[in-house]
């Protein structure tokens, strides 16, 4: 009876260590709901509210803290760099009246009066009195275009250049290699903050939730919006990972997809569970290997790479969540600032670690490009992880699914290893008949 005590408090130490954030997450959203509502009951002030939230705060302060070199290290400084960081040029149409016309113009200016003459009876209809009315035009309105800055962090710049150094120093080899270096160790260290950060997620996100529930006026309505928002979320990811991906797979490579993705089944239910495309990267390289039967060599290339880079699903999800927030605080995108959440949410998703809710913190990024309230990301932390295990699946299938596309495409450049090693005997006993 004790041995078997021991062994379920053994899985249960095992499951609380695998899945410890996932489990205080949840708990933390669970509290600050309870806390939230029970608060609601004690008509707090503006400034006790300010102070409770306290906690929260410091949590999205550490979140901006990261934008900056998180999006500089993983996407890749020019000389007005501070500059460019905190201004980002617009043009803005701001409508100008032009002035009514005094009396004397009007008396000058018979054009732009309209006399007009009203015959009016009394009331037993004998007597008529006539009525002048002077009409004047309204005043005309003529929208001017003026030059200047918006406030906010520059994050699309920031990224663009970025992407475009990092291209550069590649191509210069060994010259840029100290460069190269210096970034990569920087990524390094600013992913290493990022989780220490996430362990603070827990902690900040009771007050986060709580405090935003004492500033909701409906928060059955906000409930309902967030229903339709994980609903979209998760039919934009389902077109993405059954019909996009399977279609490119199977235009290029001419292969079946649903016996591909039957290949790498397991590594997708890792994936649901794990929440963590670098936890699942092992579980995918093994059933590429032995059940889709893709190269070795190949393998290793692209899985780090997509691991890394490849992050549709979690781009797919802050760009959406980026329009949710903007709809939820009654702010009109128009389309330039589509294409540019869109923009940012694929480079930032790129700096993301794999690990997981990473991806709220390159959340930040996206809602600064375009100057959303950065403190609504309280609004999705409640479905947040559930959310995150589905855009981990999508991630996880675009590596696997670019894999196959690459191994098709290299399947003339690369020998099998088996076949080499074929081929180096048959070339010995050529060698020894001879």
């Amino acid at each position: 009876m004790a041995v078997a005590l021991d062994e379920v408090w053994g899985r249960v130490k095992n499951v609380c260590k695998q899945n410890g954030l996932l489990i205080l997450s949840v708990l933390a959203v669970v509290i600050g709901c309870l806390l939230g509502f029970f608060l609601r009951g004690k008509q707090l002030s503006e400034q006790e509210v300010k102070y409770f939230q306290f906690p929260g705060e410091l949590l999205m302060r550490m979140l901006k803290m990261l934008i900056l070199p998180l999006v500089v290290s993983s996407n890749m400084f020019p000389a007005n760099l501070v500059q460019a960081t905190f201004q980002q040029y617009r043009t803005q149409r701001v409508p100008e009246l032009i002035p009514k016309p005094t009396v004397a113009q009007l008396l000058d200016e018979t054009t732009t009066r309209r006399v007009y003459i009203y015959g009016i009876q009394d009331d037993n209809g004998s007597d008529v009195q006539n009525f002048s009315l002077d009409l004047t035009p309204p005043p005309d309105v003529i929208m001017k275009t003026s030059p200047g800055t918006s406030e906010g962090m520059n994050v699309l710049g920031i990224v663009i250049f970025s992407a475009t150094m990092g291209i550069m120093l590649g191509r210069m080899g060994p010259n840029g290699s100290a460069l190269v270096n210096f970034c990569q160790s920087l990524n390094e260290a600013v992913l290493k903050i990022v989780a220490i950060v996430i362990w603070y997620f827990p902690f900040g996100i009771v007050f986060l939730v709580a405090g935003k529930i004492l500033e909701m006026d409906d928060p059955s309505a906000m409930g309902k919006k967030l229903g339709f928002y994980a609903i979209t979320v998760v039919m934009g990811l389902v077109l993405h990972g059954l019909f996009i991906l399977p279609a490119m797979y199977f235009f290029i490579t001419k292969k079946s997809p649903i016996v591909y993705i039957r290949g790498i089944l397991q590594a997708l239910l890792i994936s649901l569970a794990t929440s963590s495309s670098s936890a699942t990267l092992p579980i995918t390289f093994k059933c590429l290997l032995e059940n889709n039967h893709i190269d070795r060599r190949i393998i290793r290339f692209v899985l780090p790479v997509g691991a890394t880079i490849n992050m549709d699903g979690t781009a797919l999800y802050e760009a959406v969540a980026a329009i949710f927030i903007a709809q939820v605080n009654n702010y009109e995108l128009d389309f330039g600032q589509i294409i540019t959440i869109s923009i940012t949410a694929t480079a930032a998703s790129i700096g993301a670690a794999g690990i997981p809710q990473a991806g709220l913190v390159t959340m930040v990024i996206v809602l600064t490009s375009v100057g959303l309230p950065t403190d609504d990301i309280t609004l999705i932390i409640a479905v947040d992880w559930a959310l995150d295990r589905f855009r981990t699946m999508v991630n996880v299938m675009g590596d696997a699914l670019a894999t196959g596309i690459m191994a098709h495409i290299c399947r003339k450049d690369f020998v099998k290893e088996g076949e080499q090693v074929r081929a180096f005997k048959a070339k010995l006993m050529l060698s020894d008949g001879a």
